[in-house]
């Protein structure tokens, strides 16, 4: 008999080799840089997650952008603030195009700059030398003086809250030319110097008089500008009734705190808002933001966390549904119960990649009824879900689980073994499998391996593979079959149903980023 581990079988043969390490140090296959820009664009935090410290991160990114083109990047920079809703991530690559002699930072820097918050990013990273500049530099002061210019009073109210760099900072820095006696009085006031207060807009001096006078109506600002004045649960209610959705979010339990929901008719106008499907959608609101709300309010009257998950079901309601024979792959190994956003010092997020993945999966199940969802970690773990149960429900039932190594190839082997007919298979996972690298070590990962086994009396089927921390390899080469996709946020489901009406680009996602149009 012919020795195994010499001979590869014809498949095994065929596959393409791996050319990288994961961060476990296991065999992988490396992205295009393209490819790896992207992947870092839609999940990077620049924060330390299970595997890779927050510097490896950074430095992993600023070693690839020499190799992409400026029009690329721009596309990229705006991908991740509108698609993805990201911040420092965008604001570094407006940064390092900023070095660039090209119009691209230029074209770019008005979509991605799209509050004042953002603004306050992107100077930040300029002046942080993380792209090799410790100053603003002629361009990025023009475009910083156009946004002042262009901006309401109301934006440059809102921008004013927040600190490293504070908006008066910035002011201070570009030096901004104001065009009206309102405007002058505005920075005047912003940046401690004298001012006119008869000149100043109307929202300005509405604020100050509040201060002076709390018995005033409450003005109609940011609430962070009011924290520090003596607010009663009269002034709470007030500004709860004026908040937008993701205020309101945000805030449950600071509203809590102060004795707002005390009042019935403020606890239902809140609950009647949160679960409103018209705000949601306006709100661009991500599911993962409502299971952080659900967790994180525990002292909430029940209406409200009612409205919670009415509003989670109505936020997955548009979770398209997939024609034919679909797994779902959560991967609830050890790794997953790193934070999704990465460990941040004072600002770590409740949500673990085990509750993402348990969410997408719960997800799929419920605009799929007829799904199959295979947890794995260093095997596959039985569990039994509902499709009728609520998401929440059924993502909680997923997280519980927890623990063990990873291993990607799992649940291929199950579907291996059983000869099981399939059309699409999912994987969520961090994409870092190291349990089966000395079972499969003479040609492709194990997880190549197993699907291409798969595809043997499934020729049409296709695989996802969603990797929800920042990484720059797979385990599954990119392929015309195969779809490997970063990021977590609802276009993920997307791109999902696109993929399998065969509607994306031949570089799937990659393709997005390049239909965007700079203008």
């Amino acid at each position: 008999m012919a020795n195994k581990s010499v001979f590869a079988s014809i498949v095994g043969k065929l596959l393409p080799r791996p050319d990288a390490k994961n961060h476990a140090g296991a065999p992988a296959y490396s992205f295009t840089p393209r490819h790896k820009l992207a992947q870092l664009a839609a999940t990077g935090t620049f924060n330390r997650t299970f595997y890779a410290e927050a510097h490896e991160q950074l430095d992993e990114l600023m070693a690839l952008l020499p190799d992409i083109e400026p029009a690329f990047m721009a596309k990229t920079a705006i991908y991740a603030r509108e698609k993805g809703f990201m911040k420092d991530m965008p604001a570094l690559l407006l940064a390092y195009l900023s070095m660039i002699q090209s119009e691209h930072f230029s074209l770019a820097f008005p979509r991605v700059v799209d509050n004042g918050k953002m603004l306050r990013n992107v100077v930040q990273v300029l002046r942080s030398g993380a792209t090799g500049r410790k100053s603003l530099g002629t361009r990025p002061k023009r475009m910083v003086q156009r946004w002042l210019e262009n901006a309401s009073d109301v934006e440059i109210m809102r921008a004013a809250v927040g600190n490293d760099p504070s908006l008066a900072d910035v002011i201070r820095m570009v030096h901004p030319k104001p065009k009206s006696a309102a405007r002058a009085a505005l920075y005047g006031y912003l940046i401690g110097k004298p001012y006119d207060f008869s000149a100043l807009p109307e929202i300005a001096k509405a604020f100050e008089s509040f201060k002076r006078n709390p018995k005033l109506r409450v003005p109609d600002v940011p609430f962070q500008m009011l924290t520090a004045l003596p607010l009663t649960k009269e002034h709470w209610i007030a500004i709860g009734r004026k908040a937008g959705w993701h205020m309101l979010r945000m805030n449950l339990n600071t509203f809590v705190r102060h004795g707002a929901f005390e009042d019935e008719r403020f606890t239902r106008h809140v609950a009647e808002h949160l679960r409103d499907e018209g705000a949601i959608q306006k709100a661009k609101v991500f599911p993962y933001q409502l299971m952080v709300a659900h967790a994180m309010a525990k002292d909430v009257p029940p209406i409200i966390r009612e409205a919670l998950q009415d509003a989670m079901e109505i936020a997955v309601g548009n979770v398209p549904a997939v024609t034919g024979r679909v797994v779902i792959c959560p991967d609830v190994s050890g790794s997953m119960s790193s934070p999704v956003t990465g460990h941040r010092r004072g600002a770590t997020t409740s949500v673990r990649c085990i509750d993402v993945a348990g969410l997408v999966a719960a997800a799929i199940l419920r605009a799929n009824r007829e799904a199959r969802v295979i947890p794995f970690e260093q095997k596959v773990v039985t569990i039994d879900l509902n499709p009728r149960d609520t998401v929440l429900t059924n993502a909680a039932k997923l997280a519980s689980i927890g623990g063990g190594g990873t291993n990607c190839s799992a649940p291929l082997e199950k579907l291996v073994a059983e000869k099981a007919k399939v059309d699409l298979v999912v994987f969520v996972s961090d994409n870092e499998s190291w349990v089966d690298t000395n079972r499969y070590t003479h040609s492709g990962t194990g997880m190549m391996q197993n699907w291409e086994k798969l595809k043997a009396w499934n020729p049409d089927a296709k695989l996802v593979c969603i990797d929800i921390s920042p990484s720059t390899t797979t385990q599954v080469v990119e392929r015309a079959d195969v779809l490997n996709i970063g990021g977590f946020s609802d276009a993920v489901f997307e791109m999902i149903a696109a993929f399998v009406k065969g509607e994306l680009s031949p570089e799937h996602w990659v393709g997005e980023i390049e239909k965007i149009a700079l203008e």
